[in-house]
């Protein structure tokens, strides 16, 4: 295998990792703006009274 080839399957390699981390960037950017489409839905939740106290936890997490 000459030195072309060697390297020609380097470059393949690095741009599928490169391919693989835009997938996921673009994956994480697409959660965090179906997170901030929803959130203006969920303030009637800010009027809403709480349901529990922190006295009915059975365990308290800090």
């Amino acid at each position: 295998m000459g030195s072309l080839e060697l390297e020609l399957r380097g470059i393949k390699t690095t741009l599928n990792e490169l391919r693989q981390q835009v997938d996921l960037l673009i994956k994480e950017r697409e959660t965090l703006l179906s997170m901030k489409a929803s959130e203006p839905s969920l303030n009637f939740l800010k009027r809403e009274p709480d349901l529990y106290t922190v006295r009915d936890l059975k365990v308290k997490y800090k």
